[in-house]
């Protein structure tokens, strides 16, 4: 657990403070991040990696000298938002262009894809590579499913060299993905770790043994068995990888680095333990070890476990493993840097209060006030209620829907209320409300929600006094947004689940003649019954894909989430007396 804190919810960004005090000549502050306090020089193209915090080192400890340019920072275990990420980018970015890297979760590639459409759509060139190195988050059929792990180290360190050589952005963006094709990594842990704030662990272990296959968000592991001697857990690491090598690789006679990690609790010397029968098995097997890392580079708090991963080496990659860097977390070799160097100028968010808010109907800025209070409803919800969508959460996924939820509906309701205090009409208010939402949440549901609530207030506008079928379809438009992000369907237990049901049986009720305010409450019960039904489902998307069967009996949290705010928005109708007359 975490002794330290404040306020559970200003962590990251008080981490984040400390840290760039503490390595000020290295980094600097950017707005979703940190970069490195030197500007990157000219022709270059610019690395910028990220990921939730509570992984220290990853991923701002890795920003400086011979390594990223940038690291996008998103709250805890929760992916940062696309404003952070292109806010990043921006700061660091030359004409060569940005990659982009980061582990391959669900949030991030949401994300990161909207912030690199956002840059191409400026002109900046932008490629990205994906980091796929748990070879136990999928099967080696489906190598693009996979979460990245310890394993970012290797892909950012080959892409950081290769940005530093001064070649295109094509090139840097091949060699990176070079190495994440033969890096490959297998985690366990002995103990699951506590978010800030949290009075219970995202998940646990039996006392005496060791889950297999755990994720750095908390993820539980692929199955339990009896806690091993060091030896044996060696050869359990080592087992496993060497039982899948990269094609192209002999093992006999091959040139591996080696990343041993501890995930936040097991410290040096137990890893040394580890380490020695590692590097025994591997000299066994015909491997040469070239400059092994051992120590925290991928942590999750107080989790008690280990990783192991081996990055299969040709020449070019060997000379990228082996080149000079200077972060506040990685050291190797001498890197030369002038304090002459400019320093980027830092792009910075815009605030939303202070933007111009579009002209609005009365009859729209009526209903922008109606809009607040169920927005405002939808917070106070997901305050009740944000424990239990986290524990719903933890059973086969991060644990982090609740407080992710959270955040985001606190800023949504703060953005709306000061849209609703500038007199905007309903569209602008729900499109601030999603903006703040997206920013302020991140993840895959920040990301999902944020968009929804944009596309339903594009389609309502500030013109028009919505009737009945206007807000059908500003809720089918969200619904749209919703699976063209997400690319999720009925079925895969996901938001969805409800969510379709919700929109279809409102748009039915409402062409029916229904009022809108009962369409509205019958829908959200449709959702509610959808959402309690997804017990019954196997997630086939998401981080609780890899381990459905432990989610079995247990509904989908954002099918959940969604049905509840459903609910309360249409309590809020039934007694505004506004609506009585659509």
């Amino acid at each position: 657990m975490s002794y330290v804190l404040n306020d559970p919810a200003d962590f990251a960004d008080e981490s984040v403070i400390g840290f760039v005090a503490a390595h000020g000549t290295l980094v600097r502050r950017v707005s979703g991040g940190v970069a490195r306090a030197q500007a990157t020089p000219s022709g270059q193209v610019a690395i910028v990696i990220g990921g939730g915090s509570g992984h220290y080192p990853a991923f701002a400890g890795l920003v400086g000298a011979g390594l990223a340019h940038g690291a996008a920072m998103g709250n805890v275990f929760a992916s940062p938002s696309a404003q952070q990420i292109y806010s990043v980018a921006k700061s660091v970015a030359t004409d060569a262009g940005v990659l982009l890297s980061y582990g391959n979760y669900a949030g991030d590639v949401l994300n990161f894809d909207q912030a690199e459409k956002r840059l191409r759509d400026e002109g900046i060139p932008c490629r990205t590579v994906r980091v796929t190195d748990d070879i136990y988050s999928a099967a080696s059929a489906e190598k693009s499913k996979r979460r990245g792990i310890a394993g970012d180290l290797a892909v950012f360190r080959a892409a950081s060299w290769a940005a530093e050589q001064g070649i295109s952005l094509d090139d840097v963006a091949e060699i990176a993905a070079r190495a994440n094709d033969r890096t490959r990594s297998i985690g366990v842990a002995f103990s699951g770790c506590t978010l800030p704030g949290a009075s219970e662990p995202l998940f646990t272990v039996p006392a005496g043994h060791m889950a297999v296959g755990m994720g750095i968000h908390g993820e539980p592991g692929i199955s339990v068995v009896p806690l091993p001697t060091a030896r044996e857990l060696a050869a359990v690491l080592v087992g496993g990888l060497l039982g899948e090598v990269p094609d192209g690789v002999a093992v006999d006679g091959a040139h591996a680095a080696v990343i041993l990690n501890g995930l936040g609790a097991v410290k040096s010397e137990e890893l040394f333990v580890i380490y020695a029968t590692v590097i025994e098995l591997l000299a066994e097997a015909g491997v040469t070890i070239v400059e092994p890392e051992v120590g925290e580079y991928a942590t999750s708090f107080e989790m008690a476990g280990v990783s192991l991963t081996l990055f299969w080496l040709d020449d070019e990659l060997a000379r990228a493993w082996a080149s000079p860097a200077y972060t506040p977390a990685y050291r190797k070799g001498a890197v030369e840097t002038s304090a002459a160097d400019a320093v980027a100028d830092a792009v910075q968010d815009t605030a939303v209060d202070a933007e111009v808010i579009p002209a609005a109907s009365p009859d729209s800025v009526e209903i922008g006030a109606v809009t607040l209070a169920i927005i405002d409803a939808i917070r106070d919800m997901i305050d009740r209620d944000v424990d239990e969508l986290g524990r719903l959460d933890a059973i086969a996924g991060d644990g982090d829907h609740g407080i992710g939820m959270q955040r985001g509906a606190r800023a949504g309701a703060a953005a709306a209320r000061a849209a609703v205090d500038a007199g905007a009409g309903a569209g602008t208010v729900l499109c601030r409300a999603g903006d703040a939402w997206a920013d302020k949440a991140g993840g895959t549901s920040g990301a999902l929600w944020g968009a929804a609530l944009r596309a339903a207030g594009e389609r309502l506008g500030d013109e028009i006094r919505p009737e009945a079928g206007d807000v059908a379809e500003a809720v089918d438009a969200a619904r749209a947004a919703i699976q063209g992000y997400g690319k999720a369907s009925v079925g895969d237990k996901t938001m969805v689940d409800a969510l379709v049901p919700f929109a279809e049986g409102l748009t039915a009720r409402v062409a029916a003649g229904t009022p809108l305010a009962q369409a509205w409450v019958a829908a959200a019960a449709d959702a509610t019954s959808a959402a309690e039904a997804t017990s019954a489902l196997l997630p086939r998307m998401g981080r609780a894909r890899p381990h459905m069967e432990k989610s079995l009996g247990t509904p989908d949290p954002g099918a959940i989430s969604l049905a509840r705010a459903m609910t309360v928005a249409g309590l809020v109708l039934a007694d505004d007396s506004s609506t009585e007359k659509d």
